[in-house]
C-alpha cells in the first residue's frame, strides 16, 4: 500500500472518529436534558404539594384563632353584662339609701326645730323667773351671785384652810418620812464609793519656748496638728498653757494626749505629729473601751452589745455642768439599783436604764435630736430590751412614766445632780438663774418682794395681805411653780414659799 493511500485512510478514520464523538456527545446531552426536565417537574410537583399542605395548615390555624377570639369576645361580653347589672343594682341601692338619708335629715331638722322652740320657751321662762326674783329680792342677778359667794367664802374659808392644812400635813409627813428613810439609806450606802472626775482641755507647757515649736515654721506644725486631730489650737499670751477647742470631747482628749507626747518627745514636725496622733487615737480608743467595760462591770449591767459599751465609754470625756457624765451615770446606776431593791422593782432594769440614760450625749454633736431621743435610737438599734428603753427615756419628762423603773431613774438623776458639789457653773450663770427665779415670781400681781435663796433651791415670796387672801396665796404658789417648770432649766427641785402676813399695831396711852 502506498503512503498516499495510508495517509488518506488515516485522515478518513480521524474524521470519522470526530464525527462519531460529536454524535455520541449529542446523544448523551439529549439523555441528560430529559432527566433534568423530569427532575424539575418532580420538584415543582413536590413544591405544589408542600404549598398546599402549608395553606391547609394555615387555614386550620386561622379557623382555630377565629374560634378563640369569638370565645374571648363572648366571655368579655358576659363579664361586661354582669358588671353592668351590678352597677345598676348599686345605683338602685344608692338611690334607695339617698332617699332614706333625705328622710332622716328631714326628721332631724324637724327635731332640731322642736328643740330650739323648747329652748326658747325655757329661756323665756327662766327670764321671767329671774325678773320676778329680782323684783322680790330687790337685787340684780350679779349682785345676788356676788353676795352669795362672799357669804359662802367668809363662812367656809377658815374651815377650808384648816382642812387643807390637815390633809397636806398628814399626807406630806407620811410621804416625807418614808421617802427620807429610803433616800437616806440609799445615799449612805453609796456615799463612800462616789468620786467625781473632772476633765480639762488646757495643756500645761514646761516653758513658753515650746509655743514656737508647736507653731512651727510659717505655722506648718500647728496646721498639721489641727488637721490630724480635728481640734482648734489656741495659743495666746497666757503663760505656760495652750487651749484645745472642739465640740467633740474625744477629739479634745486625743489632741491633749498627742500634744503632751510631742512636748515630751521634743521633736515636733508634721511627720512626727501624724505618727503621735495615730498612736494617741489608738490609746484613747482603748481607754474608751476599758471605761465602758469598767462602768458596766461596776454597776453589774451585763449582756450589753459591745457597740453600746463603746459609746458608753465615750461619756468618760463628756461633762455636764462640770460633772463627768460617765461618773454621773455610774452614780445613778447605784442609786437606782438600791432604790429598786427598797421599792420592790426590777433592780437590773433600773441600773441599766440609769447607766444608759445619757448615752445620747456621747454623739449628740454628731446626730440631730435631743440626747434622750438619740439614746432611744441607739438602744433600739443595738438590741436593748424594751423595759430598759422605757426606764431611760422618761428621765427628763419627754416621755411618760410607763414603769416604776422609769420613775426610779428620774429620781436618781435628780439626787445625783442636786448633790452639793456635783455640778459647777459660772458665777454669771448662777446669778442669772437667781434673777430669773425672782423675775418669774415678781411677774404675778400682788407680789411685794421675792428672794431666791439656798443657791437657787428655794424662793421666798412676800405678798400684799390686802390683795392676796390665804386661799389665793396657796393658788399663787402653785401657779409660780408651774411657770418655773415651763420657763426655766434647773437641776433637782425648787421650793416655793409664799408668805402672807398681816400685822395690826395699836398703842395704849
Amino acid at each position: 500500500m502506498s503512503l498516499k493511500t495510508l495517509l488518506l485512510l488515516t485522515i478518513t478514520s480521524g474524521l470519522g472518529g470526530i464525527v462519531f464523538g460529536y454524535f455520541l456527545r449529542w446523544l448523551i446531552t439529549l439523555g441528560q436534558k430529559g432527566s433534568m426536565e423530569i427532575a424539575v417537574k418532580k420538584t415543582i410537583l413536590e413544591a405544589k404539594d408542600q404549598a398546599q399542605k402549608i395553606t391547609d395548615k394555615a387555614e386550620v390555624h386561622a379557623e382555630e384563632l377565629a374560634r378563640e377570639i369569638k370565645e374571648k369576645e363572648r366571655t368579655k361580653e358576659d363579664e361586661l353584662t354582669r358588671k353592668e347589672e351590678r352597677l345598676i343594682k348599686k345605683d338602685e341601692l344608692l338611690d334607695k339609701r339617698q332617699v332614706d338619708i333625705d328622710r332622716e335629715v328631714e326628721t332631724i331638722k324637724k327635731r332640731l326645730e322642736e328643740i330650739k322652740q323648747v329652748k326658747d320657751e325655757l329661756k323665756q321662762t327662766e327670764a321671767k323667773k329671774a325678773t320676778e326674783l329680782e323684783r322680790v329680792s330687790k337685787l340684780t342677778e350679779e349682785e345676788a351671785r356676788e353676795e352669795l359667794l362672799n357669804a359662802t367664802s367668809k363662812n367656809y374659808e377658815e374651815d377650808l384652810l384648816i382642812r387643807m392644812r390637815k390633809l397636806e400635813m398628814s399626807g406630806e409627813e407620811k410621804l416625807d418620812t418614808k421617802a427620807k428613810e429610803i433616800l437616806t439609806t440609799v445615799i449612805q450606802r453609796l456615799a463612800n464609793s462616789t468620786i467625781p472626775e473632772v476633765m480639762s482641755t488646757v495643756v500645761a507647757l514646761p516653758s513658753d519656748d515650746v509655743k514656737g515649736k508647736i507653731i512651727g515654721k510659717e505655722g506648718r506644725n500647728i496646721r498639721a496638728f489641727e488637721k490630724s486631730t480635728g481640734v482648734e489650737v489656741i495659743i495666746d499670751d497666757t503663760p505656760g498653757s495652750i487651749i484645745l477647742s472642739s465640740f467633740d470631747p474625744v477629739r479634745r482628749q486625743i489632741a491633749r494626749v498627742a500634744l503632751e507626747a510631742l512636748i515630751a518627745d521634743g521633736r515636733i514636725q508634721p511627720v512626727k505629729i501624724e505618727e503621735i496622733v495615730a498612736k494617741s487615737k489608738e490609746n484613747v480608743s482603748q481607754i474608751i473601751k476599758e471605761k465602758g467595760e469598767q462602768a458596766a462591770y461596776e454597776t453589774s449591767v451585763f449582756n450589753l452589745d459591745p457597740r453600746i459599751v463603746l459609746i458608753l465609754g465615750r461619756l468618760h470625756f463628756r461633762t455636764s455642768y462640770g460633772q463627768n457624765v460617765l461618773q454621773h451615770s455610774i452614780e445613778m446606776a447605784h442609786l437606782s439599783g438600791m432604790l429598786a431593791e427598797e421599792l420592790g422593782a426590777d433592780a437590773h432594769v433600773a441600773r441599766a436604764g440609769a447607766l444608759l440614760h445619757d448615752i445620747g450625749k456621747a454623739v449628740d454633736h454628731e446626730v440631730s435630736g435631743t440626747h434622750v431621743e438619740i439614746g432611744r435610737r441607739i438602744l433600739e438599734k443595738f438590741g436593748a430590751s424594751e423595759a430598759v428603753v422605757k426606764a431611760m427615756q422618761a428621765h427628763h419628762g419627754e416621755y411618760p412614766y410607763e414603769t416604776l423603773e422609769s420613775m426610779i431613774v428620774q429620781t436618781a438623776d435628780a439626787i445625783s445632780g442636786a448633790r452639793p458639789g456635783a455640778r459647777r457653773d459660772t458665777l454669771e450663770n448662777y446669778l442669772k438663774r437667781l434673777k430669773d427665779l425672782e423675775d418669774v415670781a415678781n411677774s404675778f400681781p400682788g407680789i411685794e418682794k421675792s428672794y431666791a435663796i439656798q443657791a437657787g433651791r428655794e424662793i421666798r415670796i412676800f405678798v400684799k395681805p390686802q390683795e392676796i387672801s390665804d386661799i389665793e396665796a396657796k393658788k399663787l404658789a402653785r401657779d409660780i411653780a408651774i411657770r418655773i417648770e415651763q420657763e426655766l432649766k434647773y437641776p433637782g427641785e425648787i421650793r416655793i414659799t409664799v408668805i402672807r402676813e398681816a400685822r395690826v399695831v395699836e398703842y395704849a396711852r
